[in-house]
């Protein structure tokens, strides 16, 4: 078993929180995905379980054993880094080889005099090097094994860097950042490798990224942290649609989520200026609040029509094939608001065009003035929207 239990990490630089009482647990075999900005205490976490961090108090268990006192060799945990942290001297199989060769021969066996000396070095160093050459075949990088990394692609230098962690066979894989140097195509490719041999090993990943479409694409859960704390954790189409505070619905989702302050009257009715939305809630009278809502959910409508929201000038328009994007300003708003709408459907929004737009109340998401999530009376969306949600990502990843 390998599943890893974490209670109430903390840690400190100086003065700086970079952890706060940081607590999760992650299921054996599941690929969790740590995502957050730069600086919030992700790669410090995944550090802390590989144990090349200590952490100032709380406590790491791995297959239900305490680690924290645990040097990083002996937790059976291997990390895959941001910049590989391959031996430029050393050819691919030499670097694939060399955790194998630290853990199953000793000081004295490692001399190239005595290795060559020793029947039973040399047999040793047969099965490693049949073990490197079946994990490079796995990889489809059999035919770089005699080069060097600086003779290698970005695509293959990534390859051996988890060729290196994967011949070992641990009960964990910790990643940070693994694909932020490669090119956007290469990206969706090694995304689907990963996603692949995480079905292939069933062991536990754990992922760190700031790019979303990694989290959401290879994930059975994401852990959003902000600030050195775990903001949300759940399924990528549910962290989406359900954000638990203001600040993971503006942190997920590209582009952005718009953010409409509204005003809540008598009977919890909710007023967006003038207009009155078809939704209540139970904040009482006078209270503040925000609407969040994603792009996707705005709909084009005629002036004046039943449900209007927002009318402003277009701004902007990016044609991305089957959708548009539309940038909408003089609509109230601080920032331009950005609606997704299908193309088929609007083919002729040019910019400086005057356009009106709507959105049903069911995908609306309301937040109190100080961020918290609040749900209004009508929402059906833990019972309607969640669940359906869940039902699609089990159906996704059993495939």
């Amino acid at each position: 078993m390998a599943a890893i239990s974490l209670d109430r990490l903390s840690k400190r630089y100086g003065g700086n929180p970079v952890l706060d009482a940081v607590s999760l647990d992650i299921q054996d075999g599941e690929f969790l995905t740590l995502l957050g900005p730069s600086g919030c205490g992700k790669s410090t976490l995944l550090r802390v379980i590989a144990g090349l961090e200590s952490q100032d108090s709380g406590g790491v268990a791995i297959g239900g054993v305490a680690v924290d006192g645990l040097r990083p060799k002996q937790r059976d945990v291997a990390m895959v880094f941001q910049s590989y942290a391959l031996y430029p001297h050393m050819t691919v199989a030499a670097n694939m080889a060399l955790p194998l060769k630290m853990r199953r021969l000793t000081l004295l066996q490692r001399l190239p005099i005595v290795c060559r000396l020793l029947a039973r070095t040399r047999a040793t160093l047969r099965q490693i090097e049949e073990d490197v050459r079946r994990t490079a075949a796995a990889l489809e990088i059999e035919h770089v094994l005699d080069r060097k990394p600086g003779q290698l692609s970005g695509g293959q230098r990534q390859r051996v860097a988890v060729g290196r962690a994967m011949v070992r066979r641990p009960s964990v894989f910790l990643m940070d950042e693994p694909l932020s140097n490669l090119d956007a195509k290469l990206r969706v490719t090694m995304r689907a490798e990963i996603k692949e041999l995480h079905r292939r090993l069933g062991v536990t990943f754990v992922y760190v990224t700031h790019d979303q479409a990694e989290a959401m694409t290879l994930s059975d859960r994401v852990a959003v942290m902000l600030d050195g704390k775990l903001r949300q954790v759940g399924r990528p189409l549910e962290i989406y649609a359900d954000p638990a505070e203001r600040r993971v619905a503006e942190f997920i989702g590209s582009p952005k989520i718009t953010m409409i302050e509204a005003r809540v009257g008598e009977g919890g009715q909710v007023h967006v200026g003038s207009r009155l939305l078809p939704i209540e809630t139970a904040q009482p009278p006078g209270s503040l609040i925000v609407l969040g809502i994603r792009p996707e959910a705005f709909t084009l409508v005629a002036p004046g029509a039943e449900g209007e929201l927002l009318a402003g000038r277009v701004r902007l328009v990016e044609h991305l094939g089957s959708d548009l994007y539309i940038h909408l300003e003089g609509a109230g708003q601080a920032e331009p608001v950005i609606a997704r709408l299908d193309a088929a459907q609007a083919p002729h929004i040019g910019i400086g065009e005057q356009i009106h737009l709507a959105v049903h109340a069911e995908r609306m998401l309301l937040f109190a003035s100080d961020g918290r999530r609040i749900r209004a009376a009508t929402d059906r969306r833990p019972v309607a929207v969640v669940s359906g949600l869940r039902a699609a990502a089990r159906a996704e990843y059993a495939r």
